[in-house]
């Protein structure tokens, strides 16, 4: 009797012990799943801020848009560097702490990428005139003046002697190269860690619910991104330096710089912050006890789960690595030899380059093409893109759920939602603007009549005695619609005013019907876009919402392709392999040369106080677009071409046979996706946006 009171004390006593532990295993999932969403938006948020500073970033460091797209595929770069550690070791180290050291690394490296900031002096808008911010005089911008000597030897002389401009640093950009890096090297722990601590640790059948709800807390990170690129992009970059009412550009200049630094602050500090709580989770959680109850049934000795792990990594340990390597090998070598596989890697690749180029300078071409600001378009781009991929992605995943389509019918309705896509992307050659008419690049110097070419186009003999420095860009806009590349090379004599209400007179290259003009008084800035053009950026917008829903239909299906490709127990190797491809042949060459191919549209440089080139001033529109359009179009058509011939393959294969997506395969699908959108969440397509 009294060995069963006390059994009975001891029964009291564990339960309430057991609600406990199951109350802490809550608490620390919950707690992990806080975390790993700060991080995630911390992540997502970074690498919006990089996407949507592009343009900022070529400005401030003068360089052109092959270099800005060689600091954009850093990151990949990072990321490939440490992948096969994270891969390996990963799962064997403290995957939270792992995490938190990732957020910490990522931090520091947004951080690092502004911290040329603060070493590179003031920016130099105008780096071929004495422009002074700490003055109101405008007696430095120079007019047509006979015999006056060169510019750019007085200017370098002044500025050197007044000593309130530093060079604007012709290598400094590559300690952002450095610090984006930094960010991929701390991006890579964060996915892949994260999301199998939550498939280890959460409630059975869970998991899918706990990653879809982690995907849509992330899309709080681009949100925010382009909401702060968008403010910081109308603040100048020296703001609380300079005295802002002497700065005579406006935010729509093709030199504006805005404060792009603050951005990558933020995104520092945010990615450090989200680190803290990682440091106080514990290696492992213990499963719900239901779940444990359910796995000890069937045997007398309940084992814990700590025994379990320590007696697999044991077993792990004690495997010959020859045999895991042989084995590797030859589990590589079946996929690659998987022609359904191989094809469905390189379409992938192909949409996922043409995507990735996109992204990376949609922003530059909406402000070169239609005239608006980096604050406009930040906006603008957020406000379209996030609702339209996240209604493309829900949407095309109810769809393969609802109509349980067969593996080619997902083919069938992956190459009819690219098929849209690609459609509504050619309406883009149709929204091309024509050339801003600009005397000296487009039109004689007089701006009568066109020209062939905007190289050495020769003075006219309204400033051929003026001495002016072909060099300078200093636009005004003439009552003729026409753009000036500078006072100078317009014939302007004289001026009158300051700061942005600078007017210059009696400019005697501004004419209207091959006439001197009566009104020939000019302001600085360049002539607006056409009327024509802006009814163009409006149908543009409505194609871009079009184009990127029915891209986003497909995203889910593609992931289905790779997985049930190949045999079940290769598709983690399968996975991993497509995204080492992705992020190598596409993530980091992508936008070097898509950023070479721009770069043959610029038709006026800026040079700086080396004579060397820097980043481009203005850009032959339609060579832009075509340049632009050309070489996405380029990639998403022999990717519909593989795509027709894959379901071919695949009919040939599965002739007879009814392949249907089983609910655990589809389950693993969807986490999988989740995972990899999450884990890419740049905003650049590829599961990249």
């Amino acid at each position: 009797m009294m060995d069963q009171n006390h059994h009975s004390d001891k029964t009291a006593e564990a339960q309430p012990s057991e609600k406990r532990k199951t109350r802490n295993c809550c608490n620390g999932f919950k707690m992990f799943l806080a975390a790993l969403s700060l991080s995630f938006i911390s992540k997502a948020l970074g690498a919006i801020i990089m996407k949507s500073s592009i343009t900022q970033i070529e400005r401030r460091f003068d360089i052109s848009s092959s270099t800005v797209g060689l600091i954009d595929g850093s990151f990949e770069i990072g990321n490939l560097l440490v992948i096969v550690f994270v891969s390996y070791f990963g799962a064997k180290l403290h995957r939270p702490k792992l995490i938190g050291i990732g957020c910490i690394v990522m931090g520091t490296g947004s951080i690092l990428t502004a911290l040329p900031h603060f070493f590179m002096g003031y920016y130099r808008y105008s780096k071929d005139t004495t422009f002074n911010p700490s003055e109101n005089s405008t007696s430095n911008l120079p007019t047509c003046s006979i015999n006056q000597s060169l510019l750019p030897n007085r200017t370098s002389l002044e500025v050197v002697e007044k000593g309130w401009e530093k060079d604007s640093g012709s290598y400094m950009w590559i300690y952002v190269l450095m610090g984006n890096m930094l960010r991929g090297i701390g991006e890579t722990p964060i996915g892949p860690l994260g999301i199998s601590y939550i498939d280890d640790f959460a409630e059975e059948g869970h998991s899918s619910l706990y990653l879809g709800n982690l995907l849509a807390v992330t899309m709080i990170g681009p949100i925010i991104g382009f909401v702060l690129v968008s403010q910081f992009s109308k603040m100048y970059v020296d703001i609380g330096y300079v005295d802002l009412s002497t700065i005579r550009i406006t935010p729509k200049d093709s030199r504006w710089v805005g404060a792009w630094w603050l951005g990558f602050l933020a995104a520092g500090l945010i990615s450090i912050i989200s680190s803290i709580p990682f440091f106080f989770l514990p290696k492992t959680l213990d499963k719900p006890n239901k779940e444990k109850k359910a796995s000890v049934s069937s045997i007398s000795l309940p084992m814990k789960n700590e025994e379990k792990s320590q007696m697999a990594s044991l077993t792990k340990t004690g495997q010959n690595v020859t045999d895991t390597i042989t084995g590797f090998l030859q589990s590589l070598k079946s996929i690659l030899t998987n022609p359904l596989y191989v094809l469905t890697l390189f379409l992938t690749l192909l949409q996922a380059s043409s995507h990735i180029g996109s992204v990376t300078y949609v922003f530059k071409y909406v402000e070169q093409q239609y005239g608006n600001s980096a604050s406009e378009t930040s906006i603008l781009l957020g406000f379209i893109t996030i609702p339209s991929l996240a209604a493309g992605m829900f949407t095309g995943g109810f769809i393969v759920k609802k109509f349980k389509f067969t593996l080619v019918g997902i083919a069938k309705f992956s190459l009819c939602t690219h098929l849209m896509s690609f459609l509504f992307h050619l309406l883009n050659f149709a929204l091309i603007c024509e050339n801003k008419s600009v005397a000296g690049l487009t039109l004689t110097y007089d701006g009568n009549t066109p020209v062939a070419s905007h190289v050495n186009v020769p003075l006219s003999y309204c400033n051929s005695d003026c001495n002016c420095d072909p060099t300078q860009w200093e636009p005004l806009c003439g009552s003729n619609g026409i753009t000036y590349i500078s006072p100078c090379l317009a014939g302007c004599t004289s001026s009158t005013g300051s700061k942005k209400s600078i007017v210059f007179h009696n400019c005697s290259c501004v004419e209207e019907n091959g006439f001197q003009s009566k009104n020939n008084s000019m302001k600085l800035g360049e002539c607006p876009k056409s009327d024509d053009c802006r009814r163009k950026f409006y149908i543009y917008i409505v194609v871009q919402i079009l184009t990127l829903f029915s891209a986003a239909l497909g995203s889910t299906s593609n992931i289905m392709l790779i997985f049930k490709n190949v045999e079940p127990e290769l598709k983690s190797l399968a996975m991993g392999f497509h995204s080492l491809t992705i992020r190598t042949l596409g993530g980091i060459p992508a936008p070097i040369y898509f950023g070479a191919l721009i770069d043959r549209a610029c038709m006026k440089w800026s040079i700086n106080n080396y004579g060397k080139q820097g980043s481009c001033r203005i850009y032959n529109s339609l060579l832009y677009g075509h340049t632009f359009f050309g070489l996405t179009t380029g990639l998403k058509f022999p990717a519909l071409v593989l795509f027709v011939v894959l379901i071919f393959a695949m009919k040939k294969k599965y002739q007879g046979k009814d392949i249907k997506a089983s609910e655990n395969e589809t389950k693993a699908v969807n986490e999988a996706n989740s995972g990899l959108l999450i884990n890419d969440a740049k905003v650049d397509h590829e599961t990249h946006i």
